[in-house]
């Protein structure tokens, strides 16, 4: 391994476990395909995406099963939404498997007959199945390390089967919880039948526990911090005297206030009471006024506000029982005459605490109360110690003398004095009634507040969690979009290298295209066409019949192409061009993979040789003709050149003169002619020569036997094309009436 690095991927590649099938577990699809498939598009949209990611592909089998049940899904709604099916895995060779959708023919034992000829086509030596283009474009594949790349945002389904039995507990509860980020609200999870959620039962609801099928569990807490948090973001810093503006009035934006404003605040500082905005615990949101006259930092840690600890001696008994009762009755509460020690002395007190009834307090699950504090105006009452103490002293009087009347006057005050402790106990059993109810909410309070504590604990434990995956929301982001142009650019370089072979098969077949729309505009062309017809480059996108040709003697290709593509019925026409060329012109229409019409496609195939050997033809026709005339003809017919040589010796000649033509092609005309008239002979044939025209005329010829035969004679010169005589033809006609010389 240290040595030889491909060992590593070697060693790497025989640890992946790459087991996988179409629609393994055929109960647990047919799962998937009942309960989950339907619910991706309830509440969907038209035009809706569907994003279904399939965790550890391997080569494929699972991405295409559940892209076809999405297919067949669609069909059902026959609603236009679009879908996409992210396929990933860690092994680069079966991800390059899984993209060529090429699989054994012993896949039909796990498909169906239907859905195998529905979605998958043989190939021609039938060894092979092929995934139809319509599934093959909804899978986007790609290479993707599930416990350190990016995961995919916003799916509607997860698909991770049978790969978090090979992880440790870690793992698959890291995996777990980014298989939950990474799907929307109520998005499904599909796991292996031998995997579960474990632990995290609380991030996702089983849907069918035997077929592992779970779907995505909200998350509600905090929603209680989230309304106080507003609530207290538009409240004013404790501890200040605050006097509200009256409404309309923006004194900083004004400078100077008005003499009304100016009025009004004067008034709310002097008149209005010492205020106090708290919740049911006494926590304070706001204070109006100067407070310190009642209240007091409390010892220990300087973030308290609660009004209830702040509040100086002799207050808290009193607003604890205020507050209470204001909570059970919903009313208003006073309590008068309060005494208060203030600065080492005590003054005398009103206390009121109302609900208050507002729109903002609402929001809040805990009510809000006014706490209104206000020095009394009415003297302060004698004390009960003072009292008791003139009780016993008056009896002790100089002026006692009549006995009777100080003790009843004593007696007045000794009932006096019990009555006002009898108030004094009953309000310290309606406080320790009070401080027993308090007690008691509290108890409740500590521990909703626990919960609470537990709740915001998990949900600062998931904030924390969405701080760490913001980053990988965006590399996963980024990973899609690297996936989906790693395919973008495979599919472009697969239609590049398609064009450029198609291109190459038209420029070399030497045939002169032109496809045109059913506008009969110029959609391409080939360049061996522009031969027959004046195309460039800008005319593409021009009229078919603006364009020049150099056909001749033709002017109905736009007529024809009409023709056919209002019939459909292809058309084959012979055409000529300007320079002496032959074209078999032939229109037929465009048809699309689906069968449909969209244009017409017209080829000029050369056929100058073919019409030139047809012409040939022809006259090798004429030509075998006239040789059958020549072999059956009764007279001598022959042919020799100007040296005298015979060429050509037909049938008559050997019966009339004995030769066979193999002799007679050896033979020179003079050996023929008898000796006396060979000088005649050879000046006819310079006049021949020179195209001088003989008529018939009678004469002499020798037999091969030495014999002499009168003949009629008649000579024509044969003459090039270019008017040379290069030979002469004879037909010697044997002359009955003289007989055999």
């Amino acid at each position: 391994l240290q040595q030889t690095p491909a060992e590593v991927d070697d060693l790497f590649r025989d640890l992946l476990i790459g087991v996988t099938n179409f629609f393994r577990d055929p109960e647990a699809f047919k799962a998937l395909e009942e309960q989950a498939i339907p619910k991706l598009f309830d509440n969907k949209s038209a035009g809706s995406v569907i994003r279904v990611w399939v965790v550890g592909c391997s080569t494929g089998e699972e991405a295409y099963s559940i892209a076809i049940l999405l297919q067949e899904q669609l069909e059902r709604l026959k609603a236009g939404f679009k879908v996409q099916v992210f396929a990933t895995d860690i092994d680069s060779r079966a991800i390059a498997a899984a993209r060529t959708g090429l699989y054994p023919a012993a896949i039909a034992g796990d498909i169906t007959p239907e859905r195998l000829a529905r979605f998958f086509s043989a190939e021609p030596d039938g060894s092979q199945y092929r995934v139809h283009k319509t599934i093959r474009d909804m899978l986007i594949f790609s290479e993707h390390n599930v416990c350190k790349d990016a995961p995919f945002s916003k799916l509607d389904l997860v698909s991770c089967r049978n790969l978090l039995i090979y992880m440790g507990s870690e793992l698959q509860m890291k995996c777990i919880s980014l298989f939950h980020y990474a799907l929307v609200p109520g998005g499904m999870m599909f796991l292996g039948t031998s995997e579960s959620v474990g632990e995290y039962a609380n991030l996702f609801g089983s849907m069918d526990r035997k077929s592992k099928l779970f779907q995505r569990k909200e998350d509600f807490q905090g929603a209680k911090r989230i309304a106080l948090d507003r609530f207290l973001a538009n409240a004013k810093p404790l501890g200040k005297d605050v006097v509200p503006a009256p409404s309309g009035s923006n004194p900083a934006a004004g400078g100077k206030l008005t003499l009304r404003e100016i009025t009004e605040q004067t008034l709310l500082q002097q008149i209005a009471p010492v205020g106090a905005l708290v919740n049911g615990q006494g926590d304070i949101l706001y204070l109006h006024g100067r407070t310190g006259t009642y209240l007091e930092p409390a010892p220990g840690d300087a973030g308290i506000n609660n009004i209830l600890k702040m509040a100086r001696e002799g207050l808290k008994r009193d607003l604890i029982l205020a507050l209470h009762k204001a909570a059970l009755s919903r009313d208003a509460v006073r309590s008068l005459g309060i005494r208060v020690k203030t600065n080492g002395h005590f003054t005398q007190v009103n206390l009121s605490v109302c609900l208050v009834h507002t729109s903002t307090s609402s929001a809040l699950e805990s009510p809000l109360y006014l706490v209104m504090l206000e020095e009394a105006r009415t003297p302060e009452p004698m004390a009960a110690p003072a009292r008791i103490a003139l009780a016993t002293r008056l009896p002790d009087s100089a002026n006692d003398t009549a006995g009777a009347e100080p003790v009843a006057n004593g007696s007045i005050q000794a009932s006096a004095e019990i009555a006002d402790l009898r108030g004094q106990l009953r309000t310290k059993d309606e406080y320790l009634h009070a401080a027993n109810e308090e007690l008691e909410t509290s108890n409740e309070e500590l521990k909703s507040s626990n919960e609470e504590m537990q709740s915001v604990n998990e949900e600062l434990q998931s904030t924390n969690e969405e701080m760490e995956t913001s980053k990988e929301e965006l590399q996963s982001i980024n990973e899609e979009l690297a996936t989906v142009n790693a395919e973008m650019q495979a599919k472009v370089a697969d239609l590049s290298r398609a064009n450029n072979d198609m291109n190459n098969l038209l420029a070399g077949t030497g045939i002169g295209t032109i496809f045109v729309d059913l506008l009969l505009r110029i959609l391409r062309f080939t360049p061996a066409v522009t031969q027959v017809i004046n195309l460039i480059l800008s005319d593409v996108g021009r009229p078919l019949g603006h364009i020049v040709s150099n056909l001749v003697g033709y002017n109905d290709l736009v007529a024809d192409v009409q023709s056919v593509l209002k019939t459909l019925t292809p058309k084959v026409v012979e055409v000529k061009t300007a320079d002496d060329r032959y074209f078999a012109l032939r229109i037929l229409p465009y048809r699309t993979l689906d069968n449909v019409i969209e244009g017409a496609v017209i080829t000029f195939v050369e056929s100058t040789e073919m019409v030139r050997a047809r012409v040939a033809l022809l006259e090798a026709s004429d030509l075998t003709r006239l040789a059958v005339v020549v072999r059956d003809a009764h007279d001598a017919i022959t042919v020799q050149d100007l040296d005298g040589r015979t060429i050509a010796w037909n049938p008559g000649a050997t019966r009339m003169y004995g030769w066979t033509e193999a002799d007679a092609l050896s033979m020179n005309v003079r050996q023929r002619i008898p000796p006396g008239i060979q000088k005649e002979a050879l000046e006819r044939v310079r006049q021949l020569a020179e195209a001088v025209t003989l008529e018939p005329h009678q004469t002499m010829r020798l037999t091969k036997d030495g014999k002499q035969l009168q003949v009629t004679l008649t000579s024509t010169a044969l003459v090039n094309e270019f008017g040379r005589t290069y030979a002469i033809a004879t037909t010697e006609r044997l002359n009955r009436s003289h007989g055999e010389g």
